[in-house]
């Protein structure tokens, strides 16, 4: 008996591989959560919320291609995802269809034929995210491109937040709204690649609207806002992480429900001041 008793306590304190990781993965899921929270502050006052969910859709074929070859499907979800803005982008410019419905075109598209082609032992994966996948690579990639996305973020936020207020007066000044829009939406695009290994392409459209919605609740002024939106987003993915990690549940939604705690304490707030 005691002996059985010495080795469950010892049990207890071997590290699994999920526990020497732990650290990388917040780091890197942090730095997700908040270029997804800064380019959803972006995307709700745009008005483009359905938008960014649609996206995160976009990149299942490409993930599913990518895992078909045994490449990264970070690498397909970024390849389809750019594609996809680029048409959107391109196809909204040249006719009169809304970008919304231009979207839901290729949302449903890319759903029925993501499904159609993902292998079906890493359909969970893809749709739901899986922490165990993640490695030094694509925690180098983040880093970089975490990097990349705020920096160009906040060189193009002026502009972005001028065709906010009016495309009218921002083209006026001389900015290029039409080439604002689409280095925006492949910045969306990148960050949704980024986080479809946490999140899964089901849900990743979540982490870049709803950090940004609660933040809206409970910001005053535009900078304020920004910043409640970053780090609520990489609250959501850090507290996220860690329940799921130690409770050995899906991270996915744990990091979706965590941000839809914030946003619900977020309304309660704003409903009381």
């Amino acid at each position: 008996m005691q002996m059985l008793l010495s080795l469950s306590m010892e049990r207890r304190f071997i590290y699994t591989p999920m526990d020497t990781n732990i650290l990388f993965l917040i780091i890197i899921g942090a730095l997700v959560g908040v270029t997804s929270g800064y380019l959803g502050s972006f995307m709700v006052l745009k008005r483009m919320s359905l938008v960014g969910d649609a996206l995160s859709h976009v990149a299942l074929p490409g993930m599913a291609i990518a895992l078909t070859f045994h490449q990264d499907p970070m690498l397909g979800a970024f390849l389809a995802l750019t594609l996809a803005v680029i048409g959107i982008w391109y196809i909204g410019e040249k006719t009169k269809i809304y970008s919304e419905a231009l979207v839901g075109v290729f949302f449903t598209a890319s759903l029925a034929l993501g499904l159609l082609v993902t292998p079906e032992p890493e359909l969970l994966e893809v749709l739901f995210g899986n922490l165990e996948k993640i490695g030094l690579t694509d925690g180098m990639i983040t880093v970089l491109s975490a990097f990349i996305i705020i920096v160009v973020t906040r060189l193009i936020s002026d502009r972005l937040l001028l065709g906010v207020v009016s495309e009218d007066l921002a083209h006026s000044t001389g900015i290029k709204v039409s080439i604002m829009n689409l280095v925006y939406l492949i910045l969306v695009g990148l960050v949704v690649a980024l986080g479809v290994k946490f999140v899964g392409t089901l849900l990743m459209g979540a982490l870049v609207i709803v950090p940004a919605v609660a933040a809206k609740n409970i910001a005053h002024g535009i900078r304020q806002y920004q910043i409640i939106a970053s780090v609520l987003g990489m609250l959501s993915v850090v507290i996220g992480i860690v329940l799921s990690t130690f409770l050995g549940i899906s991270s996915g939604p744990t990091v979706v429900l965590v941000s839809i705690f914030f946003f619900i304490v977020s309304y309660m707030l704003k409903k009381k001041s």
